[in-house]
């Protein structure tokens, strides 16, 4: 049974599932753009019986409250200090991670903060490495380059409900096997009045994630977390090298790639949950 819950970190009240015994190890999901813990849905009763799973939304995501923007910075330092007080707040002293997009960033920059909290990390389509990223992101690195407003209208068409379908769809061998409520739930909840200029200011953000990949990849080659990479070969904005890297700075890791696309999970939920039970359970 999945239970849903909200917890009050800061001026958040940050929305969750989750399930399983806390005894058992636990497994902190984090999600990416432009979903929630909804993507962890068919996963989590998966998993359950082995571990003690936990999935928040992050703030501008999902059913986290959060305030808006002015009165909260959303950049990816911020996400990752909500995380922070959320594991906190649940009393989360030892976990594996589960990282997806924007998930990576944030529970990465956690691994930093607390390195000895971090049992384990499973990387899915979550980037830590320049060589994964496609050329998807090149209207978004020219707002990097150059914050104005014209370069920041331009990638508005990436909150669009075709976008955001188009992220579900592409590069998955059927896309009848993509639940449609996946991607017009996420639509409906980015739609939130100025939810977009919030989306905005985090894509903006993100080069500040490209700027701490060395010190991600330095914690991955002193600390060697058990690691594994499991990867929809054909995400539009995050390559397969992006998996293959891992290896060169832990060599411990372990890659699979799948055919499919960005959210490998509405394709191959049972075969990632295998990796993970294999990889993961015997942690303590």
């Amino acid at each position: 049974m999945t239970h849903h819950r909200s917890v009050t970190v800061g001026a958040h009240e940050v929305f969750y599932r989750e399930a399983g015994d806390r005894t058992n190890p636990t497994l902190l999901l984090l999600h990416g753009f432009p979903s929630s813990s909804h993507m962890f849905r068919n996963l989590i009763p998966l998993l359950a019986d082995r571990f003690h799973i936990v999935a928040p939304d992050l703030p501008g995501f999902g059913f986290t409250k959060s305030p808006p923007r002015g009165q909260f910075d959303y950049t990816f330092d911020a996400l990752a200090k909500v995380v922070e007080g959320f594991t906190d707040a649940l009393d989360l002293t030892r976990y594996a991670i589960y990282v997806f997009d924007y998930g990576a960033p944030t529970g990465y920059r956690l691994a930093l903060s607390r390195p000895e909290r971090v049992i384990g990390i499973i990387s899915q389509n979550g980037n830590a490495y320049e060589e994964g990223l496609s050329d998807g992101w090149n209207p978004i690195q020219a707002y990097w380059r150059a914050p104005t407003q014209a370069n920041r209208d331009a990638i508005r068409s990436l909150l669009t409900l075709e976008a955001t379908k188009w992220q579900y769809t592409h590069g998955v061998p059927d896309e009848s096997t993509v639940a449609p409520e996946s991607y017009v739930l996420d639509h409906a909840l980015l739609s939130r009045p100025g939810n977009d200029e919030i989306q905005l200011d985090l894509f903006l953000d993100y080069a500040s994630n490209v700027a701490l990949y060395p010190a991600f990849q330095a914690y991955f080659a002193e600390k060697r977390p058990p690691l594994l990479a499991v990867w929809g070969r054909n995400d539009p904005f995050f390559l397969p090298a992006g998996a293959d890297a891992y290896r060169r700075d832990n060599p411990n890791a372990e890659v699979h790639l799948l055919d499919t696309g960005h959210f490998a999970l509405e394709t191959h939920v049972a075969e990632i949950a295998g990796h993970i039970r294999r990889i993961f359970a015997p942690l303590s």
